[in-house]
């Protein structure tokens, strides 16, 4: 009786190590760029969106930016002093958490700031973000849709009804208040409203100077930010004490 394919053993020195070559490979990168590159910044995101990214990078091809993945720049720059690739870049690790990245460049900090600083773009709002302003419907035809919308118009809550084949709103319609947090279905209607209520921004935080490997924090953090900062210093120091 032939044997199962299933009973068959499989080594574990003959599995994919496509992940690990390229994790390898992100940390050479990042560690050529330290030594390629003046400055290190690190940056966070508001309102992430891949287009928008994508237009930063393209207009700073002469320098690099890293976002996400990072555990293993922390990797690549080291966690600890004892093993960072250079000096003090334990302390940009120590803030590689949530929506933030690396930009690599020969820039100034002037330059830096200047662009950053003006580069601000809208987008519409997703579920989870708050609402800056309120918005309310007032009653009436709604022309910019087909009738064929009604049905989803008054499913995502709106009190619509068809009169004489227009998309008519049958009473005044409160979207969103000042501050919400908004839900799908209130994101998705101010989508189709035309409101755009997120904005897509990047915020330098920390700069590392590769000539004399002094770590600086930048303006702009606010005072709550800070003392989560100090905090995580102590708990640092405390587990460097073991």
């Amino acid at each position: 009786m032939p044997k199962s394919k299933r009973d068959r053993k499989v080594s574990l020195t003959r599995t994919p190590r496509k992940g690990l070559e390229a994790k390898q490979a992100l940390i050479a990168e990042l560690r050529r760029c330290v030594d390629t590159y003046k400055y290190i910044f690190v940056f966070s995101v508001a309102n992430m969106r891949n287009n928008k990214l994508k237009d930063v990078r393209n207009a700073w091809k002469h320098s690099r930016i890293f976002f996400g993945k990072n555990k293993v720049m922390m990797v690549a720059l080291g966690r600890e002093p004892s093993s960072e690739y250079k000096e003090n870049l334990h302390k940009v690790s120590k803030h590689l958490r949530g929506e933030v990245g690396l930009l690599f460049t020969n820039r100034t900090r002037d330059e830096v700031d200047e662009w950053f600083s003006k580069f601000r773009e809208l987008d519409f709002a997703r579920a989870g973000n708050k609402a800056p302003y309120g918005v309310s419907l007032d009653t009436g035809p709604l022309e910019q849709f087909p009738h064929s919308m009604e049905p989803q118009l008054r499913q995502l809550g709106l009190p619509t009804a068809l009169k004489k084949g227009v998309v008519t709103l049958l009473s005044d319609y409160e979207v969103c208040k000042e501050g919400d947090v908004l839900t799908p279905e209130q994101a998705r209607v101010l989508k189709l409203f035309g409101y755009e209520m997120a904005e897509f921004k990047v915020t330098m935080k920390f700069l590392w100077n590769s000539e004399t490997g002094d770590f600086q924090k930048l303006v702009g953090d606010t005072a709550e930010e800070e003392e989560e900062e100090e905090e995580e210093e102590d708990d640092d120091d405390g587990s460097n004490e073991d």
